[in-house]
């Protein structure tokens, strides 16, 4: 029997743009997508104007790593309603709500520090606060995608997402650097009232979000049986969420000050401090998530938490991913997530600061690698769309992630060519074309790996996966290129994709004999 999607025409699928699920998330793409760079790249511009040394510039990111462990809080999302809000909008609407609120609060109050002055202590806690909020829209956002369509329609829906996504990027990557620019602020005359009013203007952008949410359908497809409506439930999942929290952040905390001498005993062992760092800190990582474990277990024990909202909360949606593939497929298919994106995150995190060391300016990266990356981007992304519903998910997975290897050694071609236009456009047209079209297929791989019975906590699970180690080594992307300069950093990234080539080609495989 033919593939169903191979029948779909070239003009069938372009049609499928026009309906209303897949503009819908054009425009909570561009909501999604505005706090990323708010964290990374345009705040790093910032702290780096402010005289920040590169390294901890680098260590900001990791400010982003709610986005990878979002899982932990997403059953709150999926099943908690929240007062008067989810009576008025409905449960998912209500979240997103709530979400892009919290989203606008956090980029105020980053706009009312100066890290020249203030302490960094407080910008991080207030980018932590970003990226938590973030990623809590992020959670509901890629639940009401799935939710809001059938499985045919999610490829396009994903590129449409992209878009949105990519444009709210541009809004805050370009678009900062633009404002601050025109604001008054440079490498050379930093001014921190540009950088105040250039984060007060993406706070407002974020209106795009706020009236999207306002004015669409809750989804059609919710499965609301497992939803706690009873408020001891609603107490019992806060405090469980709240006292893990609590207990992960005291490990952190605690483990500072002898982080720091073990760290530098260890670099004099390994001659390595990077590694000694990245060690270090996946020990502490580790320590932190086995206090949680150990907290929700002792709730558990004592019966202050039921072990039946547990299960719901998290033990059955994971329950459910394994008996559908089994033990093996579900394990080398979490490992092809948590490693498909590794090459782009960790080159992602310190290439504005790459740009400008080769003495690019604020606005030639805003045109270069923001817009005409953007428009490349979702080239890449439409493209991929398309091409996932005529040949399947699988093979432009791969595709994707082959082009996105090679494309990071062309970054080794930059750094010898130095501040050269021409090649800073081969650059990003083939950077931008490959992670649009990777993203697209990659997505819609995701999606289509998801059970509506348990949308929310299994995509955040996916999600989150797929940023968690590629996120933990970007902090140290500083580190590394100061120890082995950019080419031999570029080189390394690219090595980084190969084995996820292998996990694709062995993942499909034994998706066929599934099948």
């Amino acid at each position: 029997m033919p593939n169903a999607t191979a029948q779909i025409s070239w003009l069938g699928s372009l049609r499928s743009f026009t309906r209303a699920p897949v503009i819908t998330m054009f425009f909570l793409g561009i909501s999604a997508g505005i706090p990323l760079l708010l964290i990374f790249s345009s705040l790093g511009l910032w702290l780096r104007e402010a005289g920040i040394e590169r390294a901890t510039v680098t260590y900001f990111s990791w400010a982003a790593l709610g986005y990878s462990f979002k899982f932990v809080w997403a059953p709150l999302v999926d099943k908690l309603p929240l007062p008067i809000l989810s009576k008025m909008l409905g449960h998912r609407r209500s979240w997103i709500l709530l979400s892009q609120l919290m989203v606008m609060l956090a980029i105020i109050l980053i706009a009312s520090l100066d890290p020249a002055v203030d302490s960094l202590s407080v910008m991080a806690f207030a980018a932590i606060l970003l990226g938590f909020s973030s990623a809590t829209q992020d959670i509901v956002i890629d639940a009401y995608r799935i939710e809001s369509a059938e499985s045919e329609l999610q490829a396009l829906i994903s590129s449409s997402y992209i878009a949105g996504y990519r444009i709210g990027m541009l809004t805050s990557g370009a678009g900062a650097l633009l404002l601050a620019s025109y604001f008054g602020s440079s490498i050379d005359h930093y001014s921190y009232i540009a950088w105040q009013s250039t984060y007060f203007s993406m706070a407002g952008f974020m209106a795009v979000g706020l009236v999207t949410t306002l004015i669409i359908n809750e989804p059609s497809r919710q499965v609301h049986d497992d939803v706690f409506h009873h408020r001891r439930e609603h107490i019992q999942l806060l405090i469980l969420f709240s006292l893990a929290v609590i207990s992960f952040i005291s490990i952190y905390y605690i483990s500072s000050n002898p982080a720091i001498q073990i760290k530098a005993s260890l670099a004099i062992t390994l001659a390595n401090p990077p590694l000694a760092s990245v060690i270090i800190e996946c020990l502490r990582l580790t320590l932190g998530l086995l206090s949680a474990w150990l907290v929700a277990r002792l709730l558990i024990f004592t019966q202050l938490i039921s072990y039946t909202l547990v299960s719901k909360s998290y033990i059955e949606p994971i329950k459910d991913f394994f008996l559908r593939y089994g033990w093996f497929l579900a394990w080398l298919l979490l490992a092809l997530i948590g490693l498909y994106r590794i090459s782009d995150i960790v080159l992602g995190v310190i290439s504005n600061i790459f740009y400008q060391d080769l003495g690019f300016t604020k606005p030639e990266i805003a045109s270069v690698v923001k817009t005409y990356g953007l428009i490349m981007t979702l080239v890449g992304g439409f493209l991929g769309g398309i091409l996932v519903l005529r040949f399947g998910v699988m093979r432009i997975l791969f595709i994707g992630a082959l082009l996105s290897a090679i494309t990071n050694l062309l970054f080794m071609l930059l750094a010898q060519t130095g501040h050269n236009m021409p090649m800073l456009y081969l650059v990003i047209s083939a950077d931008n074309l490959s992670a649009g079209l990777a993203s697209a297929a990659f997505i819609a791989f995701l999606s289509s790996l998801t059970n509506v019975s348990f949308t929310a906590v299994q995509y955040a699970i996916f999600s989150s996966l797929m940023t968690l180690l590629p996120k933990v080594l970007g902090g140290y992307s500083g580190s590394m290129v100061e120890s082995l300069g950019y080419e031999q950093f570029f080189f390394l990234t690219a090595l980084m994709g190969l084995p996820v080539l292998l996990l694709i080609a062995w993942s499909s495989k034994h998706l066929k004999l599934k099948n």
